[in-house]
């Protein structure tokens, strides 16, 4: 069997070099336009971080996992095709900041239907919204001459950062397709590649539309559940409660379970955000609004969150930050990847920067090219191709990005932890605080740090959810 990936990002190229490697005996290629992201897979230096890639990577490359820009000619001879493009957000046109753009897949879905030679399989992998599946297969059999294309949806749910251990042992496979003879077998041809590894019991098949739907679901109620312990450290700062002893409480109920609990100053990443909006969409166009509102909901209690974070360290300094130099730790979304789709730290560092603060910006895995950019990128640009992308932004003169905690805090007056990253927990604040400016602030938007003992180094510590500071109720975040 002959597999192709289009799309070589943070889902194609994983969840391929993973079947490579449980599945010796099916070539597997996984195509992209852009050449300097298949060189990036080709080299040593992958052009993403997950924990174990690497390894999996080279284990495979060359002997059943290949990385080409030739997509017609991988296309053409592959049995089952996988799609993983972008779907990003529309900026423009009907349904605006909301509904999915599907430019990139149709242009993938016309690709095929001119290539191919032979019946193929195709997998939407990318997240997209209901009803894809339906429009991609008009396109294809309109353009079929005579050759038989089934179309499945198998959802990905992949966490960044444990990539690679999901894709080794997943809670559940997830396969929709049609319920005919011909649905039917390309369900179990697919099955049989997960099979290679996954227990039978935990490769569920679908229709086409309940696992599309599933995968909104899915972000749709982890992203629930971050709004609502964050709605509640709200609710904790103002009667001195702890949000760490509430959640910790809240989820030793079997129902509820503890997982997706840790307040913080809001969710990023590239899915939670935008299949949110793509399912207030849907639920618009079908007539739902009670529902699309219910959704909406969520991302407002996100976006409250990270303003209420900016809102907090300003007003604590006086309710100015003009000029003040701010060390920013951590940009990624989460820890254990570079990923910087949608992170709270962009908004955080721009309420900042909007208020004319200094920035000297320090995580262990994102480049300053990358950060820059995203301080200078208009939403939901990320989303496209690279080469689509803006060329190289005017980078932000109140910015600096360094290699190492301790250059970033030096001179500092306030510092703010964006993301979790361990080592954070680790770092001599001692150290730190000497090199400050006085009163020295820390702004913990990860509730990494023992907020006691930076209390009694000398710190003015805000940590999300915690009994304020004294010198916090003295001066109230205006929200």
């Amino acid at each position: 069997m002959k597999i192709c990936c289009i799309g070589a990002g943070y889902v194609g190229g994983p969840t391929m070099a993973v079947i490579a490697l449980k599945c010796p005996d099916i070539q597997v290629a996984v195509v992209d336009i852009s050449a300097s992201r298949i060189n990036a897979w080709n080299s040593d230096q992958l052009p993403i971080y997950e924990p174990g890639l690497d390894e999996v990577v080279k284990q495979c490359r060359e002997k059943n996992l290949f990385f080409s820009t030739d997509v017609e000619k991988h296309v053409s001879e592959a049995d089952v095709v996988f799609v993983s493009v972008n779907t990003p957000t529309k900026t423009q046109g009907l349904g605006a900041g909301k509904a999915a753009d599907l430019t990139y897949w149709e242009s993938a879905a016309r690709m095929i239907a001119d290539v191919s030679k032979s019946d193929k399989i195709v997998v939407e992998k990318s997240t997209v919204p209901v009803k894809t599946a339906e429009a991609i297969e008009k396109i294809l059999t309109h353009n079929s001459k005579g050759i038989n294309f089934q179309i499945l949806s198998n959802p990905e749910f992949l966490a960044e950062g444990t990539a690679i251990q999901d894709l080794f042992a997943p809670d559940r496979v997830l396969i929709g397709g049609r319920e005919t003879p011909g649905g039917k077998k390309a369900i179990e041809t697919l099955k049989s590649v997960y099979a290679h590894w996954v227990p039978e019991e935990r490769i569920i098949c679908t229709n086409l539309w309940s696992a599309e739907l599933s995968k909104l679901a899915a972000n749709a109620f982890l992203a629930q559940r971050i709004s609502s312990v964050n709605a509640m450290s709200a609710l904790c700062e103002a009667t001195g409660a702890d949000v760490s002893q509430v959640s910790h409480a809240v989820g030793k109920d079997t129902r509820i379970g503890p997982k997706f609990l840790n307040a913080s100053v809001g969710f990023g990443g590239s899915c939670f955000q935008k299949d949110i909006l793509n399912l207030v969409y849907i639920c618009e166009c079908n007539g739902l609004p009670e529902v699309a509102n219910y959704w909406k909901q969520v991302i407002k209690v996100n976006d409250y969150q990270k303003s209420r974070f900016v809102n907090r360290i300003v007003s604590s300094m006086f309710n100015t930050v003009s000029g003040k130099k701010f060390a920013v730790l951590g940009f990624a979304f989460k820890k254990d990847t570079g990923d910087t789709r949608e992170t709270p730290a962009i908004d955080v560092c721009k309420g900042l920067l909007g208020d004319k603060a200094r920035l000297s910006i320090y995580d262990p895995q994102v480049s300053e090219d990358q950060i820059q950019r995203d301080l200078t990128m208009k939403k939901f640009d990320w989303d496209h191709p690279i080469h689509l992308q803006p060329l190289s932004p005017t980078a932000v003169k109140q910015v600096s990005v360094v290699w190492d905690a301790y250059e970033a805090t030096k001179d500092a007056h306030g510092v703010c932890i964006l993301t979790e990253w361990d080592e954070f927990k680790n770092l001599d604040y001692k150290r730190i605080y000497d090199n400050m400016q006085k009163p020295a602030f820390l702004f913990d938007g990860r509730n990494v740090v023992d907020v006691q003992k930076l209390r009694q180094i000398g710190f003015i510590v805000y940590s999300i959810g915690k009994p304020l500071d004294s010198w916090l109720k003295d001066m109230p975040a205006v929200a």
